[in-house]
């Protein structure tokens, strides 16, 4: 089993119309046809979504993806049009709204990797392969590929897997012509990312995007390079053949599967709720992430 441990009510507001609710976002749509997505402070781990929020987490992705979309705009759009709260939205929505272009999504996760680790690690330990493309001999869990890769994956429901698929597959899907877009502009914008966090002494050893068209253009959208949709290491720890450490919710995952939590992963039931301090220590890495990225203090 898996999912939300308590699925939220939808907040209603005048005028928008509740769409979906995801492991972190509630989507609406306005009265001009546009989208207005509002980050939640809810947080998932092993396909759960957990009963225990991280504060601050919604409107730290928000900001964070909004610093990052000034700096890809000129690789590719993005799909927000304003940061505006709707008129009779709670208080709470401000810094954590997004008023989003409506666009024909494509279904496709569009990842980049310049690191092995994860999903593809284990693939290469299998096959010398990530998403069917043949990677050198040696590599350990941690190690820098030659160069970044486009490893796709089709995206999933709530509690379920993403599962990877090679280029020919997402081709096959969408067709050849978007396939080479979604895999230009997801390089290109991985690796503007991977330079800046580098000087900023953080690797960016993977990330994930979505896409959809507004007409013809291909636009960039939801989140962009938060510690959700990436994986942020710090560059003076990286040590290949190891797990790295990592700015994101790696606490909550350790905690999880640690006998405190008397979590039992492989059964049916659900996670329990999280202790202050893996909450706490989850929120500081966040802050760290964005506070190190934008070299701006998180208030």
């Amino acid at each position: 089993m898996s999912g939300f441990v308590e699925k939220p009510e939808p907040i209603e507001v005048p005028g928008l119309v509740h769409l979906h609710t995801g492991k972190v976002r509630e989507l609406y749509r306005n009265e001009a046809g546009d989208l207005v997505m509002v980050a939640s402070d809810r947080t998932s781990a092993y396909d759960w979504v957990l009963p225990t929020e991280i504060p601050d987490k919604g409107r730290i992705l928000t900001q964070l993806s909004l610093w990052w979309f000034d700096r890809l705009s000129d690789l590719v759009p993005h799909h927000v049009i304003s940061t505006d709260v709707p008129v009779g939205a709670p208080a709470d929505w401000e810094g954590r709204t997004l008023v989003c272009k409506s666009l024909a999504m494509v279904p496709v996760e569009c990842v980049a990797r310049g690191y092995l680790t994860g999903s593809g690690l284990a693939e290469y330990d299998e096959s010398r392969t990530v998403c069917g493309l043949a990677l050198p001999e040696g590599l350990v869990d941690g190690s820098e590929l030659p160069g970044p890769i486009f490893t796709p994956a089709t995206k999933a429901a709530v509690g379920d897997h993403d599962e990877n698929v090679s280029y020919e597959e997402v081709a096959r899907q969408v067709g050849a012509e978007t396939a080479a877009q979604l895999r230009q502009a997801t390089l290109a914008v991985y690796s503007r990312a991977r330079d800046i966090a580098r000087g900023r002494g953080i690797i960016l050893a993977d990330t994930k995007f979505e896409f959809g068209f507004d007409g013809d253009t291909l636009v960039i959208a939801d989140e962009v390079l938060t510690p959700d949709s990436s994986r942020f290491w710090p560059a003076d720890l990286w040590e290949p053949g190891r797990a790295q450490p990592s700015f994101d919710k790696q606490f909550v995952r350790d905690w999880l599967t640690s006998p405190e939590s008397g979590w039992d992963r492989a059964s049916e039931q659900p996670p329990p709720a999280l202790p202050q301090h893996v909450v706490d220590a989850t929120r500081a890495k966040y802050v760290e992430a964005y506070e190190r990225l934008t070299g701006a203090t998180w208030t």
